[in-house]
């Protein structure tokens, strides 16, 4: 998606991503390192003071793409 598509309300920071569309932070970050989407960099004034997790953003509308293939993975049961 190119950025010049994309609102300003359309970056959003992972944590963000991750409670509008109810994928875990992890699998939105493995899915920008695996390219499947892209990772774009935070305004540095916004997030001085904050963690380095403030520092990028995603566009929702592509991790909202991706979330609809989204299945959760079970995890095992423990051994009794």
């Amino acid at each position: 998606m190119d950025p010049a598509e994309l609102y300003p309300d359309d970056l959003v920071y992972t944590h963000e991503a991750s409670a509008a569309t109810g994928v875990p932070e992890p699998v939105i970050r493995s899915w920008a390192s695996r390219g499947k989407i892209t990772r774009y960099k935070g305004n540095p004034r916004q997030y001085s003071g904050h963690g380095h997790e403030y520092k990028t953003m995603y566009a929702l509308p592509e991790v909202e793409r991706q979330a609809i293939s989204y299945r959760p993975t079970p995890q095992r049961a423990r051994a009794a």
